[in-house]
């Protein structure tokens, strides 16, 4: 199974979820952070929209980074134009391809959509452009169409496809079964990437079924940032395909959780703490029961090691909290626990939760112990083990 690869776009369709913008400096931390993590091509921004945005482009493409730098483009001449003034030698030219935006975006018909987008295409390699097609819509477009419009834009030199569930209207059965159908009719060595949005939070499985069909690249962004509910996420789409899947990819997944960070941080929307893969809770532990059983082997209650993404685990008391919770924190602040103390300090650490409707920290256990303690006559728990 060849590896699949990545291209980022957390700059162009992250940077298009309301009320998001990147500054130019974390736009170079990112891509920066981007190129460390292996990601083989990332999609910087829109030239189009004026000169501020090109010339961040451009100190990005200064920059000399380890990474494929993309811009996105309409299939208009003016775009194209636009990114030769930034330095980038690969474009990314967008064109509506289902019948619904063909006609009310540019009242044209199929026939019309293939002039324009072998246009533009035509356009761009007369300035040695490395170039991929994207099909807007293509969810809900004509599927047939979109394998003929591949095949003439091959005919064209082109290799590189995006199918694009713009609207969020695929899910995991329905994209197996179109990706099938258009690389069915395609050349062995057509390239088809998938962008899928999360409006039904199906983006990431939507992704991972294309890829399992055949689809080649991943378009996705850091933590899953993107128009409305946002797209895909990088990090959702990698661990799943290595561990479900048993795929491979060629990217540094220890560097995920400090991505995430830093683009949550530029984007001022913090990190759910239960976010797949990087949130702070999703390899925190408070049951008992769990608690007891990754006591015993880690491999108990976790599908892979926190380690692979920068993480580790972390066992906190609350509410479900079990004795073998507490006798490890105890034992972690040079405390030897006392079986006899036990009930008496589980009720309490359990009316603590109840009282505060949060977390206990160790040093708040260690005062509960004094409490309970003070109430009889104890061995000195100060002792080592």
């Amino acid at each position: 199974m060849k590896p699949i690869k990545f291209c980022d776009t957390t700059l162009r369709d992250g940077e298009q979820a309301a009320g998001v913008v990147f500054s130019p400096e974390e736009k170079r931390e990112i891509v920066r952070g981007l190129a460390k993590a292996g990601v083989e091509q990332a999609e910087i921004g829109i030239p189009a929209m004026g000169e501020e945005e090109r010339a961040v482009i451009r100190s990005i493409v200064e920059m000399g980074l380890p990474i494929q730098l993309s811009a996105w483009n309409r299939a208009l001449k003016e775009d194209i134009d636009a990114s030769l003034l930034t330095g980038v030698n690969w474009v990314h030219l967008t064109i509506p391809t289902s019948d619904l935006q063909i006609k009310a975006k540019l009242h044209m018909n199929r026939q019309e959509i293939v002039s324009m987008i072998r246009r533009a295409v035509s356009y761009a390699q007369k300035f040695n452009l490395g170039v991929s097609v994207g099909f807007e819509d293509a969810s809900r477009a004509y599927t047939p169409f979109l394998a003929e419009l591949v095949l003439s834009l091959y005919s064209d030199g082109i290799r590189r496809f995006r199918y694009a569930d713009t609207v969020s209207v695929l899910q995991p059965v329905t994209v197996r079964e179109k990706i099938r159908s258009i690389l069915g009719e395609c050349p062995e060595d057509v390239e088809l990437e998938v962008h899928c949005h999360n409006d039904f939070g199906m983006a990431t499985a939507n992704t991972l079924s294309a890829l399992e069909a055949g689809a080649l690249w991943a378009s996705t962004t850091v933590t899953g940032i993107g128009e409305r509910a946002g797209n895909a996420s990088m990090e959702e789409v990698a661990l799943a395909w290595k561990h479900l899947y048993g795929g491979r990819t060629g990217l540094d997944t220890i560097q995920f959780k400090e991505l995430a960070e830093l683009v949550s941080a530029a984007a001022g929307r913090p990190l759910p703490p239960a976010k797949p893969i990087v949130g702070t809770m999703v390899f925190t532990h408070e049951s008992g029961i769990h608690v007891d059983g990754m006591l015993k082997n880690r491999e108990t209650y976790q599908s892979f090691d926190p380690v692979e993404v920068g993480a580790e685990h972390r066992f906190v008391l609350g509410k479900h909290s079990g004795w073998k919770t507490v006798a490890h924190i105890l034992r972690q602040k040079g405390v030897r626990p006392e079986r006899e103390l036990s009930d008496e300090l589980m009720r309490e650490v359990r009316l603590e939760a109840d009282r505060n409707k949060r977390l206990i920290e160790p040093d708040e256990l260690m005062k509960l112990l004094d409490g309970v303690r003070s109430t009889r006559t104890v061995p000195d728990l100060q002792d080592e083990e």
